[in-house]
């Protein structure tokens, strides 16, 4: 799988880079992908072998982060429970993120139907992730 992604990447002239972690098989970030030149992951869960994952992570703004960090557990929940069902709305998975002193929510498409991951699949994947990403980020805009 690793093979064909690195291939699809390479012929399409994307930039991008490997990233270590213990969780995947493998993870490539695309440094500018999709319609809005977001940075995406590409990566295989090691627990899931020929699942290909595809996601970004939609950073808060630092008057965000420093209200959520302020709610008490039960109002975290809420403002997780509005998230989570955006993103369902939009037909993609979330998760609430804290990496690098900041507060993101990571938007995923999961390709696993195997015999239908492609190049083409791949890239609509990205193309949709990166959409998905946009309208995550006004969504927090406007709620938030």
């Amino acid at each position: 799988m690793r093979d064909n992604v690195e291939r699809w990447i390479i012929h399409e002239g994307l930039k991008s880079e490997q990233v270590k972690n213990p969780e995947n098989n493998f993870q490539i970030l695309v440094k500018h992908a999709g319609r809005y030149g977001i940075p995406v992951d590409v990566f295989e869960p090691k627990g899931q072998p020929g699942i290909l994952v595809i996601g970004a992570k939609v950073e808060m703004k630092n008057s965000q982060i420093a209200r959520y960090l302020g709610f008490s557990a039960e109002e975290k929940e809420r403002f997780e429970s509005k998230v989570n069902d955006f993103c369902n709305s939009i037909q993609v998975i979330n998760k609430m993120i804290t990496e690098d002193g900041k507060q993101k929510v990571g938007v995923y498409v999961v390709m696993d139907d195997k015999e239908n991951i492609n190049q083409q699949t791949m890239l609509d994947a990205i193309d949709s992730v990166s959409e998905k990403y946009d309208k995550t980020s006004r969504f927090l805009l406007k709620t938030f």
